[in-house]
Formats: C-alpha cells, sequence, structure tokens
C-alpha cells in the first residue's frame, strides 16, 4: 500500500464486517535487526544468529515492539490520517524469520458513535509460512 492508496476513512462509511485490504510485508534480517534496534530490544535473538541457535532457535526473529508498530500501521494506513489508535492488543504465536512473508488481514467487528465520529473494533491477524505470528484487536478512533 503506497500513501497515494490511503484514504482517510470517516466513520460513517465503515460497516460491521468490513474487510481490510491485505497487507503484505517481507520478513527480512535488516527490518528484522533494524527494528530491535530502534526499539532498543538489544536481545541477541534479535541479532545475532548464532546466539539465537545457541538457545534454541533456527535464526534471529521479530521483536513484539516491532510487530506492534506493524499492526498500528496497517490500521492507520487503511484508516487515514486523521485516526487515531485507542487500542492495541496482541498476542504473539510463531515467529518471524528472514526469508518468510507475512500477511496482514484485519475485519471490523463493532462500530460505536463517540462525539461526531466513532471507535471502530477491528480484528487483526498476521500470518506467515508457519502459521499465525500475530492475533489481536485495535480499536481506532475516526472521524
Amino acid at each position: 500500500m503506497s500513501s497515494t492508496d490511503i484514504k482517510a476513512r470517516r466513520f460513517a462509511e465503515i460497516k460491521v464486517g468490513d474487510e481490510i485490504p491485505p497487507l503484505g510485508i517481507d520478513i527480512t534480517t535488516r527490518l528484522i535487526v533494524s527494528t530491535a534496534i530502534a526499539t532498543r530490544d538489544y536481545q541477541n535473538v534479535h541479532h545475532d544468529k548464532e546466539g539465537a541457535q545457541a538457545l534454541g532457535s533456527p535464526d534471529i526473529f521479530m521483536n513484539i515492539l516491532t510487530t506492534n508498530g506493524l499492526v498500528g500501521r496497517y490500521i492507520t494506513d487503511w484508516a487515514g490520517a486523521e485516526s487515531f489508535l485507542r487500542s492495541v492488543k496482541i498476542k504473539l504465536g510463531v515467529p518471524n524469520y528472514p526469508g518468510d512473508h507475512m500477511e496482514l488481514r484485519g475485519r471490523v467487528t463493532a462500530l460505536r458513535e463517540e462525539g461526531g465520529g466513532g471507535l471502530v473494533d477491528i480484528e487483526v491477524a498476521g500470518k506467515n509460512g508457519l502459521g499465525f505470528h500475530v492475533t489481536g484487536t485495535v480499536t481506532v478512533a475516526l472521524p
């Protein structure tokens, strides 16, 4: 999804059951390492393959802060610049390893009016080649 694809959403346009277009993310070593550094997560399992292997992992893997950020990006890219994340509740499943691809998908599950706009609850899931990496619910405020 590029910035030219982003359309500001209005609460009145949204319906329960609406599907959010999927977002594919290539999981690269660079993505895992750079986002671990950016989130100040210096655990060796996020940047040192030998260190991760010594702990029983086949390779380095993505940290939860990166996953949380990608979920937030997915929702705000869909919702537009006037949106505001109210709540992000996620649960990690299988790891995101380098060389895999994760696809995020979402579906509107509830709507609540609030101050001229409203809150939208969205069920989110991100799946890679091993299964579900992340599942959860995001609440976003829309005008």
